[in-house]
């Protein structure tokens, strides 16, 4: 069984390397102290991710990414993780950045979600985007090898 898997909705996700990148967020995990029994990736549209936000949120707002944490047990975390692929495009333009950069860092973002890091105050929202950064300079560090 694999730990991780990226599934794609109404939208596909064409990233290369997706065997390193699985295996990076198996590291994040690792150095964040927290078992990871499965993790789902699920690459959507805006209307698809709407559609999640208003059936189980009961949000009517567009986002980026929704994190459910499925474990049972702590040690063993069971999550899935839904991203719309059109908000990271659009976020990309806004935050001046590339698409690929955008992506990984809400992936990234939904994998620490599940790691404990919350984002609705002030305060956590500095904490997880820390955390975010953190993440993608090892990230790109490590394809520098």
């Amino acid at each position: 069984m694999e730990t991780i898997l990226f599934r794609n909705a109404d939208k596909t996700f064409l990233f290369p390397d997706k065997k390193r990148l699985k295996q990076f967020i198996e590291y994040l995990f690792k150095k964040e102290k927290k078992g990871l029994y499965e993790l789902t990736y699920v690459f959507c549209s805006d209307e698809y991710l709407l559609g999640i936000n208003r059936d189980f949120l009961k949000h009517d707002y567009y986002t980026d990414i929704i994190t459910f944490d499925l474990s049972e047990n702590p040690k063993q975390i069971i999550g899935e993780i839904y991203v719309s692929l059109d908000r990271i495009k659009d976020n990309a333009k806004t935050l001046k950045t590339s698409v690929k950069e955008e992506t990984l860092r809400v992936i990234f973002h939904g994998a620490l979600h599940l790691c404990g890091y919350k984002d609705k105050t002030k305060t956590d929202s500095m904490k997880m985007r820390k955390k975010e950064e953190q993440y993608l300079s090892l990230y790109n560090l490590s394809l520098e090898k």
